[in-house]
Order: C-alpha cells, then structure tokens, then sequence
C-alpha cells in the first residue's frame, strides 16, 4: 500500500483529502506544517507528499528544499491556491514532481499522484537496477594476478580498443567485461551480452544482427539484432569460440565497416559499438583446426586479458567466501553469517575445478541448507569440498604415506565428531570402533575430545 503525507495548514482541506484517499487505497498522514511534516518523515518514509506552498513557520519550498536532502526522498506535488507561474517554476527546479492549483480537481489529483508514485517506484528500480549492475562489475581479490588485473582493466576501459578476455568456465570472464564497461566512456549506455555458446547454429545470426520479416520460417516480424541494441554501448560476445564459421564472417565484416545488413533485409544499418569478446578455449589450437578464422581472431584480441583459475589465486578464497555469504545472507534476508578458520581452510585446500562459480555456488547452497546457522564451520560444507580438500591436503603436506594417512585419519574424524555436536560415543558407534579404541585414536593423533 502506497503512502500519503498531506502538509497543508487547513484542517479542512487535509480531512478531505484524506478522505479521497483512502477510499482509493492509499495509506494516508497529515501535518499541519513543514516542521511536523519534517519530524515525521524522520520516523518513517513516505511515498508522496502534498505538500501547500503556503505554510506557518518555514514555508513550502523551504520545506521542499529540505525533503529533497532526505536519502530516500519522497515525490512532491505541490499545492497552492494562489500560485504564481514564478512559483510553479521554481518549485519544479527545486525538484517539484507537479504543481495543482487549488481549488484542487479531484480527477487531475488522483491522476498526477498516480504517474508521481509511478515515477518514484521507477526511480527506486532504477537504483536497484544500478546496484546490481556495480555488483556485477566488482573484480574480488587481493592475489597478485587479480591486482593487475584491476590496473590492466583502469588502463584500457576508457579506450575504444576491442577486448577478448581468456579463462576457464566459472573464473569471471562476464565479471571482467562488467567492468571494462562501467569504467568506460560508453558506461551510461547498454552493455549487450549475447552467449555464443547457448544460441543455436540456424539462430545466432538472426540474434546478433536482426532479421526483416518473411525471411525464414517463423519471422512473423522484424526484430531488432544484438548489434544495433549495443550501438552506443558495448557488445559482449560470451564464449565466441563456439560461434559458426559462417556467423564469424558476417561478425569480421561489421568490425571493420561498423555496418551490416539484417537476414532478409536489404539496407544496411550502421552502428558504433565497442566488442569484447570472451573465450574459455584455445583460439590458436581452434585455428590450426580450421575452427575459428585467423582474420577475426587478431580483430579480436587486440588487448588480450587472461583470469586466472581460482587454484592459482588461493589467498582469494578467504575474501570471496565471506564476500558471497554477506552477499546471500542479504538475498534471502538472513542475519549477518560467519564462516570458522577451519571451514576456509578447507575451501582453500580444494581444487574448485568449476572456479569462482562453484565457489559461489557452495556458499548458496550452505546458507540456504542452513538457515538457521550463524556461523558455518567445516561440518557445513558439501562433502566433496572436505574429501578432496583432506585428500590434497595429505598429497601435498606430508612426505610420507604413514604421515599422509595420519592426516586423513585425524581430519576424517575430527569430520564425524562435528557432525555428532562433539559425542564421542555415538562418533565411534558411525565409525564403527569401541569407544576405548576412538579414545586411543584420538590421543594418538592429536585430538581432543573438546575438539
């Protein structure tokens, strides 16, 4: 339910209003001055604001003046009932959504108070749709390759230079082309991303530059391609490697003429975009096969970016792991989450051979199979993260087998005493030992029956 707050110092008027608008399901407050009108949006926000020009103590523009410094500042139309186009015009520079002229026209009210609210609630997505956007181009990590990374993308988003990004699935290739964007000259225009990989052979030239209708089968109409959506902004080719021959064509001839032709059409449309490409393969290999065309590749790769696998940037894994449980715990609107040391050294022990993506992944899947838990200890996380993470860690640590051995044994257990909360009768009864014999096992690596 929308909310109202009528600010006008005639009892009258506000009863009335109020009346108007609750009938027609609004939420409604009323203030008989800027000054009560500016403690109460104090305690509460609201959507819109009636607000008279003519008011006791500080007036309605000097009370609208300070409406606009509020962080969620409400839409205002203001209301006069001997207004002057002076008036009018400097109420609207000061961030006025409308003015009416009393009498007010109950018709007109409603109307304008619906396009303001509309108008506020697109603001409010507009922001929100901003915020993603940062998120999405926020390059995480404090590794030596993720530094240069961040310098290397500061140096050349502000140049039109074509970009192609190399990595494998899942280490943030559309991660790094957010972030060219954004801090591009291009950042208030569109970023187009089309996968080259999840569009079929027969459909991806009439995805990235259009079709005319009647062309082929099922063209019930002319649709708008990828190329002329981007025009102004950036286009990000996804895993581009997988893109046909016969599309590579028709790709290399709109980069060197900023020009194409729609399927079925006959006019060329021209266009001004920037490409960044993004491959996890070979393109040379892919080349050498007969795969992808030579000429397209060093249009391509004019300044070649490369994202490191997640297993060569370990000290990241701290930092993204908590970077992505605060980021979930806001999603599904939990409290702020903890992760123990044990837990991350575990993580960091893994190979993450999906990368940065089922980092993610891992840590959705524990805040949401956990949603009572506060703080996430190693007992939490899937069981091939821990089998493999103990079985690496054995393999690199430990010089020999007796010592390797060992190490599982004492993390194995140490696994099923967390799972029973520290019990060590019902751990050997799992393990299927005598508890004298778990209890000799444990003092003989190690481990305490608090652990």
């Amino acid at each position: 339910m929308h909310s109202i707050l009528i600010v006008d110092d005639e009892s009258g008027i506000r009863e009335s209003l109020k009346g108007v608008l609750e009938d027609e399901g609004y939420k409604t407050l009323a203030a008989e001055s800027g000054e009560t009108c500016l403690r109460l949006l104090e305690k509460q926000d609201v959507d819109l604001v009636l607000l008279d020009v003519w008011l006791p103590g500080i007036d309605g523009l000097d009370t609208l003046q300070k409406l606009r410094e509020l962080e969620n500042s409400p839409e205002v139309i203001m209301i006069s009932g001997h207004g002057t186009i002076e008036t009018a015009v400097r109420a609207t520079k000061l961030g006025a959504y409308d003015f009416l002229e009393k009498p007010l026209s109950i018709d007109r009210t409603l109307s304008l108070i619906k396009h303001a609210i509309d108008a506020k609630t697109l603001r409010r997505e507009n922001r929100e749709l901003k915020r993603q956007l940062q998120s999405k181009s926020v390059i995480a990590g404090d590794s030596v390759p993720m530094k240069a990374l961040r310098q290397q993308i500061s140096i050349m988003a502000p140049t039109n230079g074509r970009v192609l990004i190399y990595g494998e699935s899942g280490t943030g290739k559309e991660l790094v082309a957010h972030a060219i964007h954004a801090q591009s000259l291009r950042k208030d225009e569109m970023f187009v991303e089309v996968n080259c990989a999840a569009i079929p052979e027969d459909l991806i030239e009439s995805e990235l530059f259009g079709h005319r209708q009647g062309s082929f089968p099922g063209a019930s109409a002319d649709k708008e391609g990828q190329f002329q959506r981007a025009t102004g902004g950036t286009l990000f080719l996804d895993e581009v490697g997988d893109m046909s021959l016969k599309t590579q064509s028709k790709v290399l001839r709109t980069l060197d003429e900023q020009r194409f032709t729609p399927v079925g059409g006959s006019e060329a449309i021209t266009v001004d975009v920037r490409v960044i490409a993004s491959t996890n393969k070979d393109l040379e290999e892919e080349i050498s096969k007969g795969n992808f065309r030579e000429d397209l590749f060093y249009r391509l790769n004019v300044i070649p970016f490369f994202v490191p696998p997640l297993r060569e940037r370990k000290e990241d894994i701290p930092y993204l792991a908590r970077y992505f449980l605060k980021e979930f715990a806001a999603a599904y609107g939990k409290r702020s989450r903890e992760i123990t040391d044990d837990a991350i050294q575990t993580l960091t022990r893994y190979s993450w051979p999906g990368n940065v993506r089922e980092l993610r992944n891992v840590i959705e899947r524990i805040v949401i199979m956990n949603p009572t838990t506060t703080k996430f200890e190693r007992k939490h996380l899937p069981p091939l993260v821990y089998r493999d993470g103990s079985r690496r860690s054995a393999g690199t640590e430990f010089s020999t087998l007796h010592q390797a051995r060992d190490a599982y044994e004492r993390d194995y257990i140490l696994k099923k005493l967390d799972e029973n909360h520290g019990n060590v009768s019902r751990t050997a009864e799992m393990l299927g030992l005598e508890r004298s014999h778990l209890y000799r096992k444990m003092k003989t690596l190690g481990i305490a029956a608090k652990e």
